[in-house]
């Protein structure tokens, strides 16, 4: 059966610290491992107020100290931002303190405005350019030791981390194939391209040393709550959250609202229901069909899913009720 995982953004509640955000991911990674999920996921942002996991190695670090036995990773990092040799030692520290256990994920967009991301690494075009050259590099420096080419990674050689690709357009799709890695299609909030990339992923499919197959994760933003009046409402901030983006407006993760009326626009509304259409969102039942459907379609080796709740306790539930869900879904196979 599909493998459930989540994805985890460290979100900074409005009212919250930094501090306070960082021990909810613990919690939530925590709550992961007890519910059977099968990775957790830090993803790389940075010059958010609302986002915590700007330095993502060391939250993976954080989260991983606090489990034993979930796969523990990046959704992604963002590897234009960073020399490979960097992403390598750092990935290479981290299998060394939690063996077995480590993904990375690599996008290529820089998750900032590109003033930021000049400032992370000065010329971000080129980084985005040798984006497939990089991971090559990355492959080489994570291998097995050969000092033919008189450069290691240290830690990093030989730590074998496995690859992921992440991407929401149809050129990461040809880039996965080609290189022979796991793909993990950013569906949850960038639906357009989905069932092409897909396509054109399997289609195109080599095999590497890595993975003899094909193999999909798709993502969705997920929010179950006791009735689906009280789902939309934790979920308004997510929309909410959105809106701000597209304003430009930095701001800590909102609190949920009533409604959303007289906060958005009608094109915005438009725009945001658009952008989010595969999210997940309503009580268990509803949550169910919405999931089987999703998948069903797709077709996913994984899911992935993220939870965009403003409030710690009513997103360790949401955990344990999509881990519920699973358990039924497996069992009705």
């Amino acid at each position: 059966m599909i493998p459930f995982s989540i994805l985890d953004l460290s979100p900074v509640a409005e009212g919250q610290t930094v501090s306070q955000a960082l021990e909810a991911s613990r919690q939530m990674a925590q709550a992961a491992e007890a519910n059977g999920y099968h990775r957790f996921w830090l993803a790389e942002h940075h010059g958010m107020p609302g986002i915590a996991s700007a330095a993502t190695s060391i939250v993976i670090a954080h989260v991983g100290q606090a489990t034993k036995r979930i796969r523990i990773g990046s959704g992604g990092v963002m590897l234009p931002n960073h020399a490979p040799f960097v992403i390598a030692e750092q990935f290479g520290t981290l299998e060394a303190l939690f063996p077995g256990r480590v993904d990375l994920g690599l996008g290529r967009a820089p998750g900032t405005d590109m003033r930021t991301a000049r400032a992370l690494r000065r010329n971000i075009e080129a980084g985005a350019e040798s984006f497939p050259q990089d991971i090559i590099e990355l492959q080489r420096l994570m291998g097995p030791d050969d000092d033919g080419h008189g450069l290691r990674a240290v830690p990093g050689v030989g730590s074998e981390v496995p690859i992921w690709l992440l991407g929401s357009s149809l050129y990461s799709a040809h880039l996965a194939a080609a290189l022979g890695l796991p793909y993990a299609f950013a569906s949850h909030f960038a639906p357009d391209s989905l069932m092409d990339a897909i396509a054109i992923y399997r289609q195109r499919f080599q095999p590497s040393p890595q993975l003899d197959r094909p193999h999909v994760m798709v993502g969705v933003m997920g929010v179950a709550a006791d009735t689906d009046e009280e789902a939309r409402r934790l979920f308004t901030s997510a929309q909410q959250q959105f809106i701000n983006l597209r304003r430009n407006v930095r701001s800590q993760f909102p609190r949920p609202v009533d409604s959303m009326d007289g906060i958005w626009s009608e094109m915005e509304r438009a725009g945001v229901e658009h952008t989010l259409r595969y999210a997940v969102v309503g009580s268990k039942a509803t949550v169910a069909g919405k999931l089987a459907d999703f998948l069903g379609t797709t077709g996913a080796d994984e899911l992935i899913i993220s939870m965009p709740i403003h409030d710690l306790q009513a997103r360790l539930r949401s955990v344990e009720y999509f881990a519920g869900l699973g358990q039924l879904m497996q069992r009705a196979a």
